[in-house]
């Protein structure tokens, strides 16, 4: 087993969830593979109980409406979630949510490209267990962009890395981490094969992390282009290496807001109190 290296100084199978590649025209479909008749709706909060300042906030860029949630690393804990106590995958963020204890939770996303089963294809770590290696299969879709790239951590350090450069520097497995692509940002500049504002636009998810640790979570609360997105976490946020989660199922859990986004989802990237214990989530057995 090859064990994986935070240097801090740090097969082949075909998404479920792949978009199209950017530039090409999106075409919304229904996870039965029919064509939707309706757009996406925009997210939805209700009233909830008091449980503290939201991490995340409402912000516009370019005309497009975004939520942008901050983990830092001194109020913060990053966990994976995908498979429940019935070691069967959450399968959306509202099962996953009645698992856990709300007042533990800062916000929680969906984060990483999966297969039919909702499982990972890619790179995922999950409690210091790694069930899936590093993918660097050729393939169709957005999660075969070269570079894509791995976001993943322990403690109070978390990074974005390309695949291959998390290949050839990280030796030490992390506690968690999730493969997913294309990486939006290479090392500061847009990733070759986007766009600066192409056609294809959907409700899409990323995340990048910035000089001083901090992990930037990005949803779009309107379908956006995938250079949108980039030139976002570029010029707004100033992080060097930002990674792609997903488009269309991209979906957002703040309690603090009394939001819960609907879709069915594989793995969830989990943001906890650091004053709470950490969000428990059940895992499968480690791959021998």
């Amino acid at each position: 087993m090859r064990r994986v290296a935070l240097a801090l100084g740090l097969t082949l199978a075909l998404a479920a969830c792949s978009e199209a590649p950017a530039g090409e025209a999106l075409v919304k479909v229904k996870f039965d593979g029919s064509d939707a008749e309706e757009p996406l709706a925009g997210p939805t909060e209700t009233a909830a109980p008091d449980l503290g300042p939201s991490a995340c906030e409402s912000v516009q860029f370019e005309g497009v409406p975004l939520t942008h949630c901050i983990a830092d690393p001194a109020q913060h804990r990053i966990a994976m979630a995908n498979l429940g106590a019935d070691k069967q995958p959450f399968a959306s963020l509202a099962k996953f949510a009645a698992s856990v204890d709300p007042a533990t939770i800062a916000f929680a996303v969906n984060g990483g490209m999966y297969g039919d089963d909702l499982k990972a294809i890619g790179y995922y770590v999950q409690n210091g267990e790694r069930l899936k290696e590093l993918n660097r299969a050729d393939g169709e879709g957005n999660f075969y962009m070269k570079p894509n790239g791995v976001f993943f951590g322990s403690d109070a350090k978390w990074l974005v890395l390309g695949s291959n450069t998390f290949f050839n520097t990280v030796g030490d497995r992390p506690q968690f981490g999730t493969q997913s692509g294309p990486l939006l940002l290479v090392d500061g500049k847009l990733h070759p094969e986007i766009q600066d504002d192409g056609p294809s636009r959907a409700i899409r998810n990323a995340v990048g992390v910035d000089a001083s640790g901090k992990a930037h979570f990005v949803i779009s609360d309107a379908p956006i282009s995938f250079g949108q997105l980039a030139r976002y976490y570029r010029d707004v946020l100033k992080v060097q290496n930002a990674l792609y989660l997903d488009g269309q199922v991209s979906s957002l859990w703040n309690p603090a807001r009394g939001r819960m986004d609907k879709g069915r989802i594989g793995p969830i990237i989990v943001v906890s109190k650091r004053e709470a214990k950490p969000a428990a989530a059940s895992s499968e057995a480690p791959e021998q």
